[in-house]
């Protein structure tokens, strides 16, 4: 049986001594498998990405990705681990506004040794990724990405999480700014991009319209114990 690409077990974690904000005894995500994550607003989404990131401790219990334990892990280890086997897609991208947009997508390849091996040309790489997730503009790879619409940069920052085929990508309500019919156009690309790539995909939103493109969708509310709809009166 494969190890799965994601797998928490009796995972703990709250900001504030004695309040939890997730309890969440077991978790999973397959190699391969695209999971739709959906909670309301305050539910703990982005602090869970945070804690599989390996940029938030859990109080209690394990994560391991691709088999490893990110709990056990040194803080240098767990920066090296993300660099090498993560991709982030952020609500608001997180691009790097004095960089070009073929810079910022080409960024992580700086700090993976692993994902730059995967790319043999790495320009070439990087504009495939641009074009196949419908940036076709070749003439904006040059300008820096602040001159560039949300949904373009949404694009930019979709391709600099799986240049060098990433094995896990995380994303954090990244189609909150667009319309539908965009939302739905860059979420379609963005599957076959990662189907075709192998990638795991673990995708939060508020948003449970979106759980259909997806190969399964789980409610944070209904995994965590800690949930206020959880509580028996």
């Amino acid at each position: 049986m494969d190890v799965p690409a994601i797998e928490l077990h009796d995972l703990a974690f709250g900001w504030s001594a004695g309040e939890p904000l997730l309890a969440i005894p077991r978790f999973s995500v397959a190699r391969g498998e695209r999971v739709f994550l959906h909670g309301p607003s305050g539910s703990g989404k982005s602090t869970l990405l945070g804690l599989i990131g390996g940029v938030v401790r859990p109080a209690r219990g394990s994560i391991r990705l691709l088999g490893e334990d990110l709990t056990a892990m040194r803080a240098s280890q767990r920066d090296a681990f993300r660099a090498e086997h993560l991709g982030f897609i952020f609500q608001l991208f997180n691009l790097v506004p004095y960089l070009s947009v073929l810079e910022n997508v080409l960024l992580p390849l700086r700090f993976s040794r692993r994902r730059r091996q995967r790319v043999a040309h790495p320009r070439d790489e990087a504009l495939r990724l641009l074009a196949a997730l419908g940036l076709e503009d070749l003439g904006l790879v040059g300008r820096r990405v602040t001159d560039l619409s949300v949904g373009q940069q949404q694009r930019v920052a979709a391709a600099r999480a799986l240049l060098g085929r990433t094995e896990i990508l995380v994303a954090d309500e990244p189609t909150s700014a667009l319309d539908a019919d965009a939302r739905d156009s860059f979420l379609g690309l963005l599957m076959r991009e990662c189907a075709a790539a192998g990638t795991s995909v673990l995708f939060v939103s508020h948003d449970r319209s979106l759980g259909a493109a997806f190969d399964r969708s789980v409610s944070l509310q209904e995994a965590n114990l800690a949930s206020p709809r959880r509580v028996q009166p």
